[in-house]
């Protein structure tokens, strides 16, 4: 037992008045090492306790994030005390140092900042998909100071998140998952408008991922300079990869135009030219 103690108590290195020994490593390590044993046991708790209860992954995700931050921060106190370093003293010691790194760092600091935001406001959560300055994104991750999210052309993107909280951002999530789109399309004057509709309604009907049952209907729109314009209206819950939807369905209006003798008109200007006679 004698030389147990006098293990724990030899000293690594000394410094001054500080000194660091074998117990205070040996206690930093079991602090360490605790902290990541209790959040694993946390997240497969709230893992347990989101199937329970039914809870959306990102609701769940956001929970454990908060408890993680909270506790990695208790833990740090705890590892300072343990080497007999007050955190207290630390703050009001360098105090003058912060201020200068926290201008430094201020965007970064806002960035953490909206980051604990979203989490505890649960406003966007992972699998939302959300319109970020033109790009739609479906999020992945969101992190202290930046979520990652996957973008239409599977290229992955960090977002800062004092960018999704000040910016104004469409969360295609927050609404029913059922969503309605169009597309337009016109045709030379002179064509059946009724078969125009027709086969705008029976090409959205005929793709998959349109809702059966939903609204699917076709509309005259106007009378325009060069075509009689179109729109078609239909119901998806394929918000992530709707432009191939409706690329598809393009596709689809575009052969059955052809099998119908119908035309898609180019731009068409009349000039009309004005004789002087002298």
């Amino acid at each position: 037992m004698d030389q147990i103690n006098a293990f724990l108590e030899f000293e690594i290195f000394h410094f001054k008045e500080h000194s660091l020994t074998v117990f205070e490593v040996v206690a930093v390590l079991l602090i360490f090492i605790c902290t990541k044993i209790v959040l694993r046991l946390i997240e497969k708790a709230v893992h347990r306790k989101s199937k329970i209860n039914k809870l959306d992954e990102g609701s769940s995700y956001a929970l454990f994030q908060l408890i993680k931050y909270i506790l990695w921060v208790v833990a740090v106190v705890f590892m300072l005390e343990a080497v007999n370093i007050e955190a207290g003293l630390i703050l009001a010691g360098s105090a003058a140092l912060l201020v200068g790194i926290g201008l430094g760092l201020q965007q970064t600091f806002n960035d953490i900042l909206s980051g604990v935001i979203l989490l505890y406001e649960k406003s966007v959560k992972v699998g939302d998909i959300l319109d970020v300055d033109g790009e739609v994104v479906i999020i992945q991750e969101i992190g202290l100071r930046a979520s990652k999210g996957l973008s239409r052309r599977d290229i992955s993107i960090m977002l800062p998140n004092s960018l999704i909280t000040t910016s104004k951002v469409v969360n295609w999530s927050h609404q029913a998952r059922k969503t309605r789109f169009s597309l337009d399309v016109g045709v030379a004057y002179g064509s059946d408008v009724d078969l125009v509709i027709s086969i705008l309604e029976e090409s959205a009907k005929e793709h998959p991922d349109v809702l059966k049952g939903g609204l699917v209907e076709g509309r005259l729109l106007d009378f325009g300079n060069s075509s009689l314009d179109f729109r078609i209206l239909f119901c998806s819950e394929n918000i992530f990869l709707i432009e191939k939807v409706k690329s598809d369905i393009r596709r689809t209006i575009s052969r059955k135009f052809n099998e119908n003798k119908i035309t898609i008109p180019f731009p068409q200007v009349d000039l009309h030219l004005k004789s002087k006679l002298e």
